[in-house]
């Protein structure tokens, strides 16, 4: 078993190498680019819903109270006629990068801590770095990726926004990992 504690650098350090390379990995102007396609008519789209002040917030269009009105003909016919959508509005302005980068950061600690735990737990200080590899490595690819798929099965996000970023994940474990296994204390 190795203390949380002496994982301090390790942790830190894979932070700061997540945040570096998914920094690199969306501001290129490939991989990430076709995740949100335009909306047909977005003009028309925006200016009837503007009036409709929508509060920042997610959104199930049409959405029931109950288990009984879901089965009701007026909602079942609302269904077939659609729009059906889940929704994310936010507020209206320029969308400032600090505090999601911040949040982004702050995340990618947590997710670092959690993998130190786990592998501090798993491992003695005197294990090999393939040994400290493999662990981290699933620790943080759990973190970053496998609740991603919660999202596709519920909600009909992207598959390949989906495949995509889970493959972002395991690079984001493997960065993790790699640096674990440089820097674990022996």
């Amino acid at each position: 078993m190795t203390a949380l504690s002496a994982l301090w650098l390790p942790i830190l350090l894979s932070a700061v190498a997540v945040f570096i390379a998914s920094s690199i990995i969306h501001m290129g102007p490939f991989w990430h680019k076709t995740d949100y396609p335009k909306i047909p008519n977005e003009d028309k789209v925006m200016d009837g819903l503007r009036p409709l002040a929508i509060p920042p917030g997610d959104y199930m269009v049409p959405r029931c109270n109950s288990m009984a009105e879901m089965k009701s003909p007026e909602f079942l016919e609302k269904m077939k006629k659609g729009p059906v959508m889940i929704v994310t509005f936010l507020p209206p302005g320029s969308m400032s990068m600090g505090r999601p980068l911040a949040l982004w950061f702050l995340y990618s600690v947590v997710i670092s801590i959690f993998a130190g735990y786990i592998t501090g737990r798993a491992l003695p200080p005197t294990a090999l770095y393939m040994q400290v590899f493999r662990v981290a490595t699933v620790a943080a690819f759990l973190g970053y990726a496998v609740a991603l798929w919660q999202m596709w099965i519920w909600y009909h996000r992207s598959l390949s926004m989906t495949i995509k970023s889970t493959f972002d994940g395991l690079l984001y474990g493997l960065l993790t990992a790699g640096v674990f296994g440089w820097l674990w204390p022996r």
